[in-house]
Formats: structure tokens, sequence, C-alpha cells
């Protein structure tokens, strides 16, 4: 197999709004591309919410108690923690300078993915303008690969990559949170290795796989590489529907030792 992983060039600042799909149409005229089948298009998780104004003033959050005395312990503004603890489902662990939580979309992450890096905003508004996730990643995902078919009469995979931290690692790394039209968690369960011995466990978080690639690519700090295309992955399809989406990548939560 050989990947390819292509930064789109020219893709312009987002805005609420905007046509996402005209920018990856044009983006890839400007570089003399065309999709292709199998193609998989790895988008930043902050130009899906921009173009769907998933934006926060939060200036009109009103901490509660809850709220004010988290963010004593973690040392946050307390309208930022409430506006943390209204995107998540519970507080995961926490100390000073950090709160991690599981997003009301499964995702155990430090502060709801809410966040502060690479918007815009007026110098008046300084920190109080932040970024939600979407509402629903891997509908988003959907309707952008359904539109990118109907257009170019192509099968292609569409992916919503994040930046994330680990447990047990330093650093973030992209990972998926929308995905669409293809398996995101392969199973190799029965398959055989090498030497014909049988695999019992063996996943693989493809999605995964191709957001981090995509990360490399995008850059976290002014590179304005939102979109890139992963060339190369013979995509599969989900089995039944209990596969679809990124659901599958996340783990249960009374199947998760370190919770």
């Amino acid at each position: 197999m050989k990947l390819q992983f292509i930064g789109l060039e020219n893709v312009p600042m987002i805005v609420p709004g905007d046509d996402l799909v005209s920018v990856i149409e044009q983006s890839l005229e400007s570089m003399g591309e065309q999709l292709r089948d199998d193609d998989v298009l790895v988008l930043a998780q902050k130009i899906i919410s921009k173009s769907e104004d998933r934006y926060l003033d939060l200036r009109t959050v009103e901490p509660t108690a809850e709220a004010i005395a988290l963010a004593a312990e973690v040392d946050k503004e307390p309208n930022k923690v409430q506006a943390i603890l209204d995107e998540s489902n519970e507080v995961v662990r926490k100390r000073v300078g950090v709160l991690i939580v599981e997003h009301k979309l499964g995702f155990v992450q430090a502060n709801a993915g809410i966040d502060q890096s690479n918007i815009s905003h007026d110098d008046d508004d300084g920190d109080n303008i932040c970024l939600l996730l979407p509402i629903d990643p891997d509908k988003s995902a959907a309707n952008l690969r359904s539109t990118l078919m109907q257009r170019h009469g192509v099968n292609v995979g569409v992916i919503i990559n994040d930046s994330i931290g680990r447990a047990w690692r330093n650093g973030s790394m992209g990972l998926a949170i929308g995905v669409s039209g293809f398996t995101a968690l392969e199973d190799y369960i029965g398959a055989t290795d090498i030497y014909g011995r049988e695999l019992m466990v063996t996943e693989v978080a493809a999605a995964d796989e191709m957001a981090s690639g995509a990360s490399l690519v995008m850059g976290q700090t002014s590179e304005k590489t939102p979109v890139v295309l992963v060339r190369g992955y013979q995509p599969s399809e989900p089995e039944d529907a209990a596969r679809v989406g990124v659901k599958p990548l996340i783990r249960e939560k009374q199947m998760d030792l370190f919770r």
C-alpha cells in the first residue's frame, strides 16, 4: 500500500455559512487535482465548527455554584468552566490547570474540546470568544460526503479530526471525531498473521490513523492547511449500522480500566 497525504492549498479563512464543498472544489481545481474513488478527505474540526457557527461568547455564560467551585480547584475562569460543563457528561479528571471531561459526544478530552486558538476576534473580545465542537460531527461528515459524491460521481470518505491529548503519552495528535463512508475501526479478529496465527483481539483504528497523519500536514500553528486529501487507502464499508461513524472508536465506560 502506498499512501499519500496531500494538503489542499488556497483554502480561505472560513466564516459561518461557508459552503465547504465549494471551498474544497476550488482548492482542488487550483492544484490541478480531481477526486478519485476511495479518496478520503480529512477536515479540521475548526473549519466545520466555524462554518456551522459554533462560536460562543463567554460573556453570555452565567456560571453556577458548581462551576465556580470547580473553577477555583482548577484555576480557570468560572464562565469557561461552565461552558465546559454544559458540553460534557461528566468530569473525568481534574487538577490545577487541567480539566478532563467526557464530552456529550462521548470523547474524553480536555476542556470538552472548547478552543480559542486560530479564531479571529475583535481586540475588545480578547479571550471571550471560543469555538465549540460541531453538534453532530458524523452528520457533518455525511453531509459533506453526500454532496461531494453527487457533484463528482466518486465514492469518497470523509473524516473530521481534532487535536486531542492521550493517556500515558505527552503531546496531542489528530483523532477522528466524525467519520462517513468507510469503517472507522477495522476488525481483523479471525484473520491470521504471517505465520498463520489467528488474531484474537486485533482491531485497527483506521480513521484515527489517517486523522493523525493528516494532522501532521495540517500543522498546529499558522500553516493554514485545514483540509488534507488521503489517497491510496482502500476503505471498507461498515458491515452493519453499529459500525457506522465514529462510535466504534469510543471505548464504553464500563470497558475502560482507567476510569
